[in-house]
């Protein structure tokens, strides 16, 4: 599984609020959400909690790669791609559930596992 270079896993601690997540339909239409309940799972994992999804859940289980794009308060920007894998239980779901709010239902665990990473046109992974 790959890493996090170190550059990008400080950047990812660094970032501002809320992340980009998208994905691909079967017909190759993309969808971008806004995201805030997202952890880093561990270097390899970033993790986001299904808590609204309806097209992004459509996508991920028929199949979808994903990006996450996030910025830092310094203005840097990153992109993430990977495999998604969905967790309606297990480790990665009960991990999820410590850290994402109450007040949101927490249906799943996205787990995107990373494969390349970006900044620009840079890539760094």
């Amino acid at each position: 599984m790959k890493k996090l270079p170190e550059k990008v896993s400080k950047a990812w601690d660094a970032r501002k609020d809320a992340v980009v997540f998208s994905t691909v339909d079967v017909k190759g239409m993309p969808n971008s959400v806004y995201v805030t309940c997202v952890s880093k799972y561990n270097e390899s994992v970033i993790v986001i909690a299904d808590n609204y999804f309806s097209k992004t859940r459509k996508n991920i289980l028929a199949g979808s790669k994903a990006s996450i794009l996030f910025i830092t308060n310094e203005g840097t920007s990153f992109q993430l791609k990977g495999t998604i894998k969905y967790h309606k239980s297990g480790e990665i779901f009960d991990d999820m559930k410590k850290w994402n709010p109450s007040k949101h239902p927490g249906n799943a665990a996205t787990a995107l596992e990373i494969e390349e990473v970006y900044s620009g046109s840079e890539k760094l992974l």
